[in-house]
């Protein structure tokens, strides 16, 4: 058995599959490459960057597995991959955690404005250090304040729990059940159930000091124009899933009338290439999808793939 893992694994997965008599080759194959080469493999694991369409799948009928290092999958015809009798798992658990800590690492960037401080000090710092002293002193704390989720799988549940422990109320629309209480692990391991308010998506918008989007891919923002309009004057907006959830032009106009605050993204509409007026604006903060990109996450998302597809080919 051979699988290629395009995007890379983390060793310790990739061990484990040595250990299992499946070879790895980690070495990245273009996309406009991989119809000819793939026929090579047995598997093949991603991350966001390979696709793994119709048309490659047709080109590739000695696949019998694909795995997604991470949590969306639009990047994968996945039932059409099943329809060929091709498993095709992925790793919706392993990244919650650090997706979450991102979100708040933009949060707390925006509320407190270290995304301008860390553009303007190196330029101004030394020579107008009181005059931006003045200009940050208008932080607000988290603390109290209402965060709307949107989406409430594992990583909105991550989400809360963090919001929670911070002393946030949380509020969460999605079009699935949600949980009346969270669990809650406090220091000394003692563990509380904390409330989390299901909302309709106005209700989400007119309540929210912050919102945070944790949806997959849509064909249609969930947040546009429309939406802007209606949401409280001074919001912060984080997202930290998908590239096309938000109407980017329709954040621009927003972030310039003040009706939002802030916005944190992790992600873009055109990515490798986000447009220039994101990247640029005064009020964004900005990290370029690493949103499961840590070491622990990494590790994780490694060891529960390569436990997915020894499970899958010894079937």
């Amino acid at each position: 058995m051979k699988i290629l893992a395009n995007d890379g694994i983390d060793p310790v997965g990739k061990k484990l599959l040595e250990d299992a008599g499946i070879e790895v080759d980690t070495n990245n194959i273009p996309q406009e490459e991989l119809a000819e080469k793939l026929n090579a493999y047995d598997g093949i694991t991603v991350r966001s960057a390979t696709k793994v369409r119709k048309d490659l799948i047709d080109a590739c009928p000695n696949l019998k597995i694909i795995g997604r290092g991470g949590v969306g999958m639009d990047n994968i015809d996945v039932e059409y991959a099943k329809s060929k009798g091709i498993a095709v798992e992925n790793t919706p658990a392993s990244s919650s955690l650090s997706v979450a800590e991102l979100v708040f690492t933009h949060l707390f960037n925006g509320v407190r404005f270290v995304y301008d401080a860390n553009r303007k000090m190196p330029l101004e710092g030394n020579t107008k250090f009181n005059a931006l002293k003045k200009a940050y002193a208008n932080g607000v704390e988290l603390r109290g304040k209402t965060i709307g989720i949107i989406g409430f799988g594992r990583i909105g549940k991550e989400t809360a729990k963090l919001a929670l422990g911070l002393g946030m109320d949380v509020i969460a629309f999605d079009l699935f059940e949600i949980p009346k209480t969270l669990p809650l692990e406090l220091s000394g391991g003692i563990k509380v159930d904390v409330p989390v308010k299901k909302v309709t998506m106005d209700e989400l918008l007119a309540q929210s000091d912050f919102i945070s989007l944790h949806i997959p891919f849509t064909e249609k923002p969930i947040l546009g124009k429309e939406e802007f309009e209606r949401v409280k004057t001074g919001v912060g907006i984080v997202n930290c899933s998908r590239g096309g959830t938000i109407d980017e032009e329709a954040l621009i106009e927003a972030l310039d009338s003040g009706k939002v605050s802030f916005a944190g993204l992790d992600v873009f509409d055109n990515e490798p290439t986000p447009r220039i007026a994101i990247l640029q604006h005064p009020k964004v903060s900005l990290t370029p999808h690493i949103g499961a990109s840590t070491n622990e996450a990494q590790e994780r998302i490694g060891v529960e793939l390569a436990n997915l597809i020894i499970a899958n080919l010894k079937n």
